[in-house]
């Protein structure tokens, strides 16, 4: 009996016919994106900072909240909305290219407020902090409270917290770019509906 659960209860993808692959093509899979998973965990990561760091009569506790729930966000529902709009989908991401840089900005503007130091590209602490790729928060918390790391502990986790959002923007840029190639070779919705009507390639201009 279908319950409606896609496939996460043993049940298979309910949209899992020939006529829905020529139709949708490839779309969803979100969880599987690299951009995805990185704007997840800084989501995470900056809940946990702002609850912290940040007071929640501040502005800037749900300001920095929100830019990294939009990032994470829009990944997915661009991903879930490709299957009948490109362009949303692009728009989409867009829109999280954008607030995950917002978070990035904010983290500066946080170190600025509070007199801690902003780690420059060539800093050791900030080439290590580069390279962590932490899967899971409680990583980022290990790293910052590692003894021998230097400086104070809020100024770490500031500082990885742009990284994370320095990381997640720039693979969703990536993810933007692969967008525009993937249109550019097989076009959206409108010429998928064209090819599983006819069995032609493009309609006709």
């Amino acid at each position: 009996m279908e319950n409606g659960q896609n496939g996460r209860n043993g049940q298979g993808k309910a949209m899992s016919s020939p006529a829905a692959g020529r139709v949708y093509g490839r779309h969803s899979g979100y969880r599987n994106l690299k951009a995805y998973q990185v704007a997840e965990l800084l989501y995470d990561f900056t809940c946990r900072f702002c609850d912290r760091y940040v007071p929640k009569s501040d502005r800037h506790h749900d300001q920095m909240v929100q830019a990294a729930r939009s990032g994470y966000q829009n990944i997915a529902e661009g991903s879930e909305d490709s299957a009948t709009s490109k362009k949303l989908e692009m728009n989409l991401t867009n829109v999280a290219r954008s607030s995950l840089d917002e978070c990035r900005k904010d983290y500066i503007k946080h170190l600025v407020r509070r007199g801690l130091r902003h780690w420059q590209e060539g800093y050791p602490v900030f080439d290590e902090a580069r390279n962590l790729r932490p899967k899971t928060v409680e990583e980022c918390v290990v790293w910052i409270n590692r003894p021998g790391v230097g400086g104070p502990i809020e100024e770490r986790a500031a500082n990885l917290g742009a990284i994370l959002a320095t990381q997640a923007h720039w693979l969703t840029e990536r993810l933007l770019d692969r967008h525009a190639r993937d249109f550019e070779s097989n076009g959206g919705f409108s010429e998928r509906l064209y090819r599983a009507r006819t069995g032609g390639s493009r309609p006709p201009v």
